[in-house]
């Protein structure tokens, strides 16, 4: 995707041939920096801190981790400690494992000196895995949308998102945005109505940029006003992304969207899960019981990022000084409100069968 008139990908090898470069997601919208990682360190705190995030590209960002803590000691006891550093940092999320799995796979046999080599070899590869993965559910979503849009006879296609699962939060292309692009592109007229996601934010500052960016029509709303738009009909499809999906079809998601699911059940509004298969979970089978949810800071409840009319960006307190706040981070939502995973090999109902149908392989 392209910031002004320049493509990027979320993260890519610096010219030294070893370190990386990541867009600073905490400093957006109001700013486009990067940040250079050059440790696993580094790239564990990035992802901690949120410098990266999403799914996918928490798992792009371990890869590259897991790279540089070779480079400096390319022992298997340093391998196993970079790899329980780096999955710590964010529980819910199953591309972290699956990535890290992925980099030790491709070098834990292979002799010492092979082993900096081979890592980033791999690494790239699933950046670019990555990258033609998040095309094809593009590919996928697309078709749902252009069904829409026959049946509307052209009028315009209404779309709810929330928070963010766009290019920022992969590679690049994106995992729920991806069709939204594509179709914006095909010429088929749509709007986007971005969630703004609290507490982070995410869809307020990181859908709506990308958005804009890219000239697809859009507004922010409140992440209470979902149901409204609903109930009077100016929603015509939900699609979101996952960190996480159960053998059964159940996701885990950014904290708010099993509401929105519940909203789109009670009003007929398809709701769609937009995810690659190195989302789904495939050694558990109930999301409300055994997927982890990650509780954030306080702070991310009590405090936000502004720009003052100045053009200062600054930190202010939003609620009571001392109430204690609690922040989990995300919420499940059960396989039965979902109407379709769209995923790189095509669009199934939310179900283990349904799942089986395109990973045969994994019966």
């Amino acid at each position: 995707m392209k910031i002004h008139g320049r493509h990027y990908r979320t993260i890519w090898v610096n010219d030294d041939g070893w370190s990386v470069q990541v867009i600073d997601q905490t400093k957006l919208p109001f700013a486009f920096e990067t940040k250079r990682l050059a440790s696993d360190d580094d790239a564990a705190d990035a992802i901690k801190t949120m410098v990266v995030r999403g799914a996918p590209l928490i798992g792009a960002t371990a890869a590259y981790g897991l790279c540089m803590a070779l480079r400096q000691d390319a022992s298997d006891e340093a391998l196993d400690a970079a790899y329980r550093k780096l999955h710590a940092t964010r529980p819910t999320a199953i591309n972290l494992k699956w990535a890290l799995d992925e980099m030790s796979a491709a070098v834990r046999n292979r002799p010492r000196q092979e082993r900096v080599a081979a890592a980033y070899a791999r690494a790239a590869e699933l950046c670019d895995q990555d990258v033609a993965t998040n095309e094809a559910i593009g590919r996928q979503g697309l078709k749902i949308i252009e069904e829409i849009a026959a049946r509307k006879k052209g009028s315009q296609v209404n779309i709810l998102t929330h928070c963010n699962a766009g290019w920022l939060a992969c590679v690049d292309w994106g995992t729920a945005l991806a069709p939204i692009y594509m179709a914006h592109d095909k010429g088929i007229k749509l709007h986007v109505w971005a969630d703004e996601t609290r507490p982070r934010n995410q869809g307020g500052s990181l859908t709506a940029y990308e958005l804009g960016a890219h000239g697809v029509p859009h507004a922010v709303i409140a992440d209470n006003a979902g149901g409204h738009l609903m109930q009077h009909g100016r929603v015509d499809m939900c699609i979101v992304g996952t960190d996480r999906t159960t053998a059964n079809g159940d996701v885990a998601n950014k904290i708010g969207t099993y509401l929105k699911a519940l909203a789109a059940k009670d009003n007929d509004v398809p709701f769609y899960v937009a995810l690659p298969s190195s989302t789904i979970d495939w050694t558990i089978e109930d999301g409300l019981k055994e997927i982890p949810i990650e509780e954030r800071s306080p702070r991310e409840i009590t405090h936000v990022m502004g720009r003052t009319a100045e053009g200062k960006v600054v930190d202010v307190e939003l609620t009571a000084p001392g109430s204690p706040a609690a922040n989990p981070a995300f919420d499940v939502t059960p396989a039965r409100l979902v109407t379709g995973l769209i995923t790189e090999r095509g669009t199934v109902p939310a179900s283990r069968q349904g799942l089986l149908k395109l990973f045969p392989e994994r019966a």
